[in-house]
């Protein structure tokens, strides 16, 4: 049997430490190519709890372990460095570099971590694994030079995700990754 990708237990969390816990979570674990879908209402802690998933935010009590590694044992920069080798995140509001162009915010993960641009490589070159990418969620190769804040909010939505995606990280995490989709594009 696998180790599990994530491991929660006991966890426990507030935004305000004098308060009580907005989120507790006795126990959950997530096997390598499982997939989850969390779904409740607005404010009922669905990013919270994607955001300490990726180590953005730390539990008050209990322990999150991703890959066998605890993130609470991490110091901010060692997260942030745990993060981008090996975890693809889409974000809420997709956090795209707006003076970028569309292939250099997906290649941003390739360039804060070798491993994630060795996997991109794999098949050619990461500019390559791009196209590839983004041909994949629908959006023509004519845009890859263009400032991502010269597209649909759609479209965007898509380079978040082809950014997520690129270099293979091992767990993806995706805050609402289909909420500025047209219904066609929902259901590919």
């Amino acid at each position: 049997m696998q180790d599990p990708v994530v491991e929660i237990s006991d966890l426990e969390f507030s935004w305000q430490t004098s308060k009580p816990p907005i989120l507790k979570i006795a126990g959950f674990s997530l096997a390598a190519r499982e997939k989850l879908f969390i779904k409740g209402p607005s404010g009922s802690c669905k990013s919270t709890l994607l955001s300490l998933i990726a180590g953005i935010n730390l539990p008050d009590a209990g322990s999150i372990q991703v890959l066998q590694q605890s993130l609470s044992d991490m110091s901010g920069s060692n997260r942030d460095r745990f993060r981008v080798d090996h975890m693809g995140v889409i974000f809420q509001q997709f956090n795209l570099l707006p003076y970028l162009s569309v292939l250099d915010n997906i290649l941003l993960p390739c360039q804060f971590s070798k491993s994630r641009l060795k996997k991109a490589e794999r098949n050619g070159n990461s500019a390559a694994e791009a196209k590839r990418l983004l041909n994949h969620l629908d959006i023509d190769d004519d845009l890859l030079q263009r400032r991502v804040s010269d597209l649909s909010v759609g479209q965007q939505q898509r380079v978040a995700a082809a950014r997520a995606l690129i270099g293979y990280p091992e767990l993806v995490i995706a805050d609402e990754p289909t909420s500025s989709l047209d219904a066609d594009r929902r259901q590919n």
